[in-house]
């Protein structure tokens, strides 16, 4: 069964490209938010399996935005991404309520997998 993910990111070349990257296996069935008010109104309606959210999102703090959405749906996953490489951020992604952080540049359904499928210990 294919998971729900909500993508969340202001660019609607990088949505475009990232649905068709995460529905080409059919692990995930996509749906899209372009701001983080968008995602917030989302998450409350959809409860997605996982939020594949961009930090750089132009007029809000994408760390914010993940601590709302985690508050909202503490079960969903996100998952924080940008073009930028995790260490640019410090320990803000380490910080967040996030379960990962994803390159934008590394984005795959298999690499997402990854990220949210529990371990051999079962976390």
């Amino acid at each position: 069964m294919a998971r729900t993910v909500l993508i969340v990111d202001d660019d609607p070349a990088f949505r475009a490209v990232a649905r068709e990257l995460l529905e080409a296996d059919g692990d995930f069935t996509v749906t899209q938010a372009a701001s983080g008010a968008e995602a917030r109104t989302a998450v409350a309606q959809q409860r997605p399996d996982v939020v594949l959210l961009d930090i750089g999102l132009p007029s809000e703090n994408g760390f914010a935005v993940c601590r709302a959405l985690h508050e909202l749906a503490p079960t969903t996953a996100i998952v924080l991404c940008s073009v930028r490489e995790a260490e640019q951020f410090g320990d803000r992604v380490t910080a967040s309520p996030a379960v990962a952080f994803l390159a934008k540049a590394h984005l795959s359904s298999a690499a997402l997998s990854r990220l949210i499928s529990p371990g051999p210990s079962g976390t």
